[in-house]
């Protein structure tokens, strides 16, 4: 399922400063320090080991030359792993602490009474990212009741709305939710993407092929739908009775 986070949102979190944490920077410096460390011991290692070679020999075996090779070529790839996996972490670390962040400073406009509608559909989307659906549902369904902006933007608001009830295991509410989103913005890929996933999840093969076939007319070269409108086509028996509505409507 492709986010349900607005485009207003991400512009909202990237303008947001993370706070320095001097205990994650030394984290990461001390492990970057072992793992250069730990590298240059190994080749060094690897280096004496073909230098007392070739004092021993005057000839070195091509043999031992392509297994020393091997070797460092393991040993290289080994760190480019550790260095993958610790920058997966740090980065973890990261984005959590940022969501923590913005979720403290809404919630604070929350408790004021001062919060928007907008802000309100940040902080449950906020919430949505974080896995806590029942908290995201509840300042969505705020953010809707305060909404006094474009409607087309409100259908961003359903959409994540949707996919809160869908992560928290009420389909028919999420596909609700979805429906209403793209009543509000009939080009609205993501939410067709995610309303033909609902219905596929529900085993309604039919709707979903409709959505994702919703999701071409406006995207013919969508990732999502097209794989998933492929697969669909063997499923749908009555697939050439299927109507597709107008791209005018």
């Amino acid at each position: 399922m492709e986010s349900a986070v607005s485009t207003k949102f991400d512009k909202c979190l990237n303008n947001l400063l993370i706070t320095d944490n001097l205990n994650v920077k030394k984290s990461l410096i001390m492990v970057s320090a072992c793992l250069f460390g730990q590298t240059l011991w190994l080749i060094s290692a690897q280096v004496a080991y073909a230098s007392e070679l070739t004092r021993g020999n005057a000839v070195y075996e091509i043999g031992e030359l392509f297994e020393l090779g091997i070797q460092l070529s393991y040993l290289l790839l080994l760190l480019g792993l550790l260095g993958a996996g610790t920058f997966f972490v740090i980065r973890q670390v990261l984005v959590r602490r940022e969501l923590d962040l913005s979720a403290k400073e809404l919630q604070e406009q929350v408790r004021s009474g001062d919060a928007s509608a907008t802000e309100l559909f940040e902080l449950g989307a906020v919430m949505l990212r974080r896995k806590f659906y029942p908290a995201a549902t509840k300042y969505l369904l705020e953010a809707i009741e305060k909404w006094d902006g474009d409607e087309q933007d409100l259908a961003q608001v359903y959409n994540a709305l949707g996919v809160s009830y869908m992560r928290d295991g009420k389909l028919e509410k999420g596909i609700s939710q979805f429906e209403t989103a793209v009543k509000l913005q009939p080009g609205y890929v993501t939410a067709w993407n995610n309303l033909g996933d609902a219905y596929e999840q529900k085993k309604d093969y039919k709707s979903a092929l409709k959505a994702f076939e919703e999701v071409l007319l406006f995207d013919p070269n969508n990732k999502v739908a097209r794989p998933r409108r492929d697969a669909l086509k063997d499923r749908v028996q009555l697939y050439k009775g299927v109507s597709i509505k107008s791209k005018d409507r």
